[in-house]
């Protein structure tokens, strides 16, 4: 039944690899409708685990306090980050079909990931909660609206953060290697797929966007 929900573009004989395995869209929808309830326990855990930096950065942002922004966004982050080193362990593993049950494997990614995700977690929360903090400033607290160059200039730094968040969080749950490293990955990733990359980043955040534009 739930393998229905998700296949409602389905008009034709479904693509497969030299494996025998789904490919495209038929994939995707292959993915959810077998997993959709390990991945939305996930986000959920997720959520949760974002929890304290939301509080944090909300009460920086209701008192107009760059000093409670600072800490609150990094602790914060740093407490998220293992959640979200599990999010991405868990869609990896439906990806590639991995055996165990959602509380097995996520427990044994929270084990394996917890201490490497806490400085990308919060270097994570420390963007996202100056750059929300920027736009209370830029759109909602001033006066004057931005020039155009500034706007570009907002949305191109979370453009960027699109795209090392998807490149780097799939590194860290996959290999054991040093942040030096998958840095330098992902700067050679971005080279070679640069379009598919810029895509990705792109489609995120009008996805935000839209998100923000519509939040009460």
């Amino acid at each position: 039944m739930a393998f229905s929900l998700f296949r409602p573009f389905n008009t034709g004989e479904p693509q497969r690899d030299s494996r025998g395995r789904l490919t495209g869209i038929d994939r995707y929808q292959d993915v959810l409708g077998r997993c959709w309830k390990r991945l939305f326990l996930s986000g959920l855990v997720t959520l949760a685990g974002f929890v304290p930096f939301a509080l944090g950065v909300g009460y920086a942002i209701l008192s107009s306090s760059i000093l409670v922004l600072l800490p609150a966004a990094m602790i914060g982050g740093a407490v998220a980050g293992p959640f979200v080193a599990c999010l991405y362990d868990g869609i990896l593993r439906a990806l590639r079909d991995a055996p165990g049950s959602w509380r097995g494997n996520f427990r044994r990614a929270f084990r394996q990931n917890w201490r490497g995700a806490l400085l990308p977690g919060a270097l994570t929360g420390l963007f996202v909660g100056t750059a929300a903090f920027a736009g209370m400033m830029l759109f909602a607290w001033s006066s004057v609206w931005p020039t155009a160059g500034t706007i570009c200039v907002y949305l191109f730094s979370w453009l960027l953060f699109f795209a090392i968040s998807t490149l780097y969080w799939p590194q860290l749950v996959l290999f054991e290697q040093s942040n030096l490293v998958r840095l330098r990955n992902l700067l050679l990733f971005t080279l070679k797929y640069f379009w598919r990359v810029l895509g990705a980043s792109a489609l995120q955040l009008v996805f935000w966007l839209l998100m923000a534009l519509f939040a009460p």
